[in-house]
């Protein structure tokens, strides 16, 4: 390699001769040249991990870029591009895919394909870009990513990301908290790797498994910028990602802000651009995202301003350090995950902040389908952390989560101390929340009747999970069960069959899950109380059952046929 490297330059010099231009001509020859060297060198293999230790990653070198050829952009990834395998993959191959998603629930293969420092398209509106945007004197942050049983690649490339996206006087320090890992590339390895060339990267490791809610206490405890920017193992920092949410944090100490959040395909590693989007739940307390609401809309003048999000996921956010902790931070009792998101988002609204999605910032993040952590009593957890979440914020309104469980509470323990942080707060009421923060959702106590239907003739309900994936599907039936659930649906005053925010739609053969959308049309029912008959006002037609099959069925409406008839509880009954 020496002996090849001093021929070119005696063969540029020769050709050149030496003018300063020429001088730097080569200078930029001979850094292009060791980036082709990287590049040819450099590969991450789920088989070799002790090797990627000792590799810096093609076109970088200790942080600092360097002069990459036109050629790195062609290599797997790069641009945010899909890795597409063949389907006739070798053997070991599909053994080595497999036991990836067996282990991260995502292709670590391809991952593993890619660089841990590839190209992401600056998919920022120019507005985000102009100069003096920003104010000056922007704070500092502490970022802290919590892991456990990480894939390397993935979490490699998501502090690359950070290091190498984030202005270096305003990054502070970069706090890896591992909750407690038993692979072993996560150990020794990651340790020599982080310390032999990024100082600004901590490792603290949990002595016993944490949970995602205390492992970020943790890092909390080991920041020291006036800022802490959580984010997720699994994500990658786009250009200009930091500055903006800072600037809204340096504006409003009681600013909270997220980015918004890109999707990374779990199966091609592709980065792909997402609307603007809010946050916001149902009353099983289930995070989800809608669009942007008219009002909001509104109430900004431009694409680019920050978004009022009722809710946030809880994963990837910014805030102020102080202003964290004098909001009591998470609820120390709640156990592993969940709940955690709604109970911060509450505080900011009801107590004095404001929660922001800001579309000049983007970060890419792997959405898996299932989650390869195992919690201990993972649903009696959720439960439990709802459970006190309710108690402490949602005053009288509790009661429609607690008619999802059943009114099982189960054992939540002591939430007094909880209650009397929101008082010192002086925080407002939760009817004050659903008018002035989130009046787009639905509120059970103004429905007609609610509960499950019940068929008369049959004793089967009309049963549907209400997942995004259960969209635009044919709704079915399953003896009921008395445990709410899938069974319990709402009749709005405006003739709707709701869960939530999914109404039961017939488009003129089947009756369908859909969004609601508030135009009557095939989500316009009417219940009959006395013929105890759905009907669908549009057609005049009636849900059935057809028996033989157990399937809903339309037919004209007959007071002497028994599988049309339904149970709908008035409100006025329960």
């Amino acid at each position: 390699m020496a002996e090849e490297l001093e021929r070119l330059i005696d063969f540029a010099l020769r050709f050149l001769k030496c003018s300063t231009v020429n001088v730097l001509v080569i200078f930029l020859f001979l850094l292009s040249f060791n980036s082709i060297q990287q590049l040819e060198s450099h590969q991450i293999i789920s088989e070799d991990r002790k090797a990627i230790t000792n590799k810096i990653d093609s076109g970088y070198k200790e942080g600092i870029k360097v002069i990459r050829s036109p050629e790195y952009l062609q290599e797997p990834g790069e641009l945010g591009r899909p890795v597409i395998l063949p389907e006739d993959v070798e053997r070991d191959q599909k053994i080595s895919i497999d036991k990836g998603w067996k282990n991260h629930e995502f292709n670590e293969y391809v991952s593993d394909m890619i660089s841990i420092q590839r190209s992401l398209p600056d998919i920022r509106d120019n507005k985000c870009k102009e100069k003096d945007r920003y104010v000056r004197n922007l704070p500092q942050t502490s970022v802290i990513i919590i892991f456990h049983n990480e894939a390397w690649s993935v979490l490699l490339r998501t502090v690359h990301s950070v290091l190498n996206r984030s202005p270096e006087h305003l990054l502070k320090e970069i706090i890896l908290v591992d909750d407690f890992s038993d692979m072993e590339h996560l150990k020794d390895p990651l340790s020599g790797y982080m310390s032999q060339r990024y100082p600004k990267v901590k490792i603290v490791r949990a002595s016993k498994r944490e949970g995602l809610i205390r492992a970020r206490l943790l890092g909390l405890k080991y920041s020291t910028a006036p800022v802490v920017t959580y984010l997720d193992s699994h994500c990658e920092c786009t250009e200009g990602w930091l500055e903006p949410l800072l600037d809204r944090i340096a504006q409003n100490r009681t600013s909270v802000v997220t980015p918004v959040i890109d999707p990374i395909n779990d199966k091609t590693f592709e980065y792909q651009l997402s609307t603007v989007q809010v946050g916001g739940f149902n009353w099983g307390l289930i995070f989800h995202w809608h669009s942007i609401p008219n009002r909001e809309l509104q109430r900004r003048s431009h694409h680019t301003d920050p978004v009022y999000s009722p809710a946030m996921a809880g994963g990837l956010f910014a805030i102020d350090k102080s202003f964290f902790e004098e909001l009591g931070i998470y609820d120390s009792e709640f156990d592993y995950w969940g709940a955690e998101n709604l109970e911060l988002s509450f505080k900011i609204w009801m107590c004095g902040g404001t929660l922001e999605t800001i579309p000049c910032s983007r970060v890419g993040h792997i959405f898996r389908k299932n989650s390869p952590i195992k919690w201990p009593g993972d649903k009696d957890s959720v439960k439990r952390n709802n459970v006190r979440l309710a108690e402490v914020w949602l005053d009288d309104y509790a009661k429609n989560y607690y008619k999802r469980i059943n009114y099982d509470k189960g054992d939540y323990g002591d939430v007094s101390s909880r209650k009397a942080l929101r008082k010192s707060l002086k925080c407002q009421s939760f009817k004050w929340y659903l008018e002035n923060i989130y009046p787009e959702l639905f509120i059970p106590e103004e429905a007609v009747c609610s509960g499950e239907i019940r068929n008369l003739r049959t004793n089967y309900c009309i049963d549907s999970a209400a997942q995004n994936e259960d969209l635009h599907k044919p709704v079915g039936i399953w003896p009921c069960h008395n445990q709410e659930g899938n069974q319990f649906w709402m009749l709005s005053r405006t003739g709707e069959i709701r869960r939530d925010e999914n109404c039961l739609d017939y488009d003129g053969n089947d009756v369908l899950l859909y969004p609601c959308h508030g135009l009557k049309g095939n989500q316009f029912w009417e219940y009959d109380p006395e013929m105890q008959f759905l009907v669908h006002v549009f057609s005049r037609q009636c849900i059935g059952i057809d028996e033989a099959s157990k399937k809903i069925t339309m037919e004209e409406c007959d007071l002497s046929n028994p599988r049309l008839k339904w149970r709908f509880p008035l409100n006025n009954e329960q």
